[in-house]
């Protein structure tokens, strides 16, 4: 029998490695958290399907930036067997390296549906819906 705690703080480790790979730049490890058939919604006008595809997106995205720091709300989970929705608030603050100095920081929410596998939970489809975006230049007065 499967311990529901068990299940819900591996899950919940998804999204924490998820977000710490972001900062870190782990593409490797990073790729782990996904099924090949990953569906993502909200990073642009058109859902980006398949795990090449997202890392493609996400590698050069990511260039854009010096540095990236994505702070999260604890995850609320959602169990039903070897599937599980959660839902995540998180502020993601986005140093760009041009113009230098200007900092984007978005607030928003990933609703994130993930399927067990047998290396363990793989996120299934991932949607980003933003709450709100501010850009800032610390330089100007």
């Amino acid at each position: 029998m499967r311990d529901p705690a068990t299940d819900r703080f591996a899950a919940q480790d998804v999204i924490i490695r998820y977000a710490a790979c972001l900062d870190d730049r782990d593409f490797d490890t990073y790729r782990g958290c996904f099924v090949d058939d990953v569906e993502l919604h909200g990073f642009g006008p058109d859902p980006i399907r398949g795990v090449d595809a997202w890392m493609a997106f996400v590698e050069k995205t990511l260039a854009n930036f010096s540095a990236t720091q994505h702070l999260l709300g604890p995850p609320r989970v959602e169990l039903d067997e070897d599937t599980a929705r959660m839902r995540t608030d998180l502020q993601a603050q986005h140093f760009l390296r041009e113009p230098q100095g200007r900092i984007f920081t978005l607030w928003g929410t990933y609703l994130t549906s993930l399927v067990r596998e047998r290396s363990g939970w793989k996120i299934r489809r991932h949607e980003l819906v933003t709450r709100a975006t501010r850009a800032s230049d610390p330089y100007r007065t």
